[in-house]
C-alpha cells in the first residue's frame, strides 16, 4: 500500500468515525484486516440503540461520504434494521443492534492472528 492509498484510508476511516460519533453510536472499533480478507483493508463497528438508530447511523455515514466524494458500493440490511452494513470499498462499516452484536462477536472473529501457511498463528 503506498503513502497516498494509506492517507485515503485513514482519511475515510476517520470520516466514518465522526459520522459514527456525531449520531451518539455505541462502541465504535475499527479491526484492520488487511492481510485477512481480500474484500476490503478495515471493518468499523458500531452499535444503535434501535432499528431506527441503527438506519440513522446508516444513513449518516452515507451522506458524510458522500459529500467527501466516496461512492459507496452498496449498503445491506435495510429490511430487518438489526444489522446494517455500508460497503465503501476499503472500509465496510457494520452497525448493529447489541444483541446482534454479542451474538456474531465480528470483534473475536477478525481480531484473530491471520494464519501463516504452516497452520500455525502468524505473530502481529
Amino acid at each position: 500500500m503506498t503513502d497516498n492509498q494509506q492517507e485515503k484510508l485513514e482519511e475515510l476511516s476517520r470520516l466514518v468515525i465522526d459520522a459514527l460519533e456525531d449520531l451518539k453510536a455505541i462502541d465504535i472499533r475499527t479491526i484492520d484486516v488487511r492481510g485477512k480478507s481480500s474484500v476490503t483493508d478495515k471493518f468499523i463497528i458500531a452499535t444503535g440503540k434501535s432499528t431506527t438508530h441503527v438506519r440513522a447511523i446508516a444513513e449518516a455515514v452515507i451522506f458524510k461520504a458522500k459529500q467527501a466524494g466516496y461512492q459507496p458500493l452498496g449498503t445491506e440490511g435495510e429490511k430487518s434494521l438489526e444489522w446494517m452494513l455500508v460497503d465503501l470499498n476499503d472500509v465496510v462499516v457494520h452497525i448493529m443492534l447489541q444483541e446482534i452484536r454479542d451474538f456474531y462477536n465480528l470483534e473475536k472473529l477478525w481480531e484473530t492472528p491471520a494464519q501463516s501457511d504452516e497452520g500455525d498463528s502468524a505473530a502481529l
